[in-house]
């Protein structure tokens, strides 16, 4: 494996380049209010509720997922902002969805898959706006979580010293449809899936990570550069440790959304509980790496080394 090669390839992944237009447009978003504790960088912005937090986010479906399978577009939807909210240590309340289509067919296929992915992971759908005659189609959900307070994860707040635990579902296969992504999810009992997302939770109210995000579109290392970007922080990572499916080549694994996937950070000697949480779980989970003052994202494999990010020249969102 040619770590130079793998890195050029992982910072010109779609997955990745797209996430920089973000940087651009918080800015003309300035948040002013005494009830926001976390808002842009974080996978769900934290509002103050008393003892608890209300945890607001939300995703666009990618077009090109819309067109290639659209009940699996409609199923990730949901998927995918019940982890955002996993992933801040909390659990999801109700969703709320945009809908726009082109044709009835698509809709009805994108209504299976979101009536799936509700069954699946009990959350409903409970209000939105539905327009049943655009000249295109677009699936945008926001949903709203809870969590305690005192038990929020942020992306923002891995220090220099933490190890670098991965915690991902193998069990799974390439979705027929749509080659980057890793179906872990649709065909497991609902049960299954709950208990491995309240990994997340347990983590945060038992004070074992300082910090995490859901492995999302970027991949693996993608999402750990967006972790280390709003952290201001660095890392290397042993790409020898990560957990991957048999046979499968690394590079095309980094580019995979896994379905069910979380990167965080912990002190060094509660990174252990960590890997033993994940794996009570139902995830395969191994320490990976550690967080560095030093702004870059160093990849390490039988005594080669590559740098992915350096975050003093150049950026994957640009938010911090």
């Amino acid at each position: 494996m040619n770590l130079e090669s793998l890195a050029a390839e992982l910072r010109g992944f779609v997955g990745i380049t797209r996430k920089k237009a973000i940087g651009g447009l918080v800015g003309h978003f300035p948040v002013d209010s005494d009830l926001i504790i976390a808002s842009f960088g974080e996978d769900a912005a934290v509002i103050d509720d008393g003892d608890e937090v209300m945890l607001l986010a939300a995703d666009g479906i990618w077009s090109r997922l819309l067109e290639a399978d659209a009940e699996w577009a409609g199923y990730c939807a949901v998927l995918v902002n019940v982890h955002d909210i996993a992933a801040m240590g909390g659990w999801p309340v109700a969703m709320v969805d945009v809908f726009s289509v082109d044709s009835p067919e698509l809709a009805e296929d994108v209504l299976r898959g979101l009536a799936r992915g509700i069954e699946k992971f009990r959350v409903p759908i409970i209000g939105g706006h539905f327009h049943p005659d655009t000249p295109y189609s677009a699936l945008d959900v926001a949903i709203l979580g809870k969590a305690k307070k005192g038990a929020v994860i942020l992306s923002s707040t891995a220090a220099p010293g933490d190890s670098i635990v991965i915690g991902v579902d193998l069990d799974g296969q390439v979705h027929p449809s749509f080659a980057i992504n890793w179906d872990s999810t649709s065909f497991k009992e609902g049960e299954v899936l709950l208990r491995q997302l309240g990994s997340m939770r347990e983590l945060g109210e038992r004070g074992l990570v300082t910090a995490g995000k859901d492995i999302s579109n970027p991949g693996m290392l993608g999402t750990l550069g967006m972790l280390l970007e709003s952290s201001r922080a660095g890392a290397v990572v042993d790409l020898d440790l990560l957990p991957r499916p048999e046979g499968m080549d690394m590079a095309i694994w980094q580019k995979m959304y896994p379905g069910m996937g979380f990167v965080v950070t912990a002190p060094p000697d509660e990174a252990g509980e960590a890997v033993r949480v994940f794996r009570e779980r139902g995830l395969s989970s191994a320490i990976v790496g550690r967080v560095t003052k030093d702004r870059r994202l160093v990849i390490e494999s039988g005594g080669e080394r590559a740098v992915l990010f350096d975050f003093e020249r150049e950026v994957i969102t640009g938010i911090r």
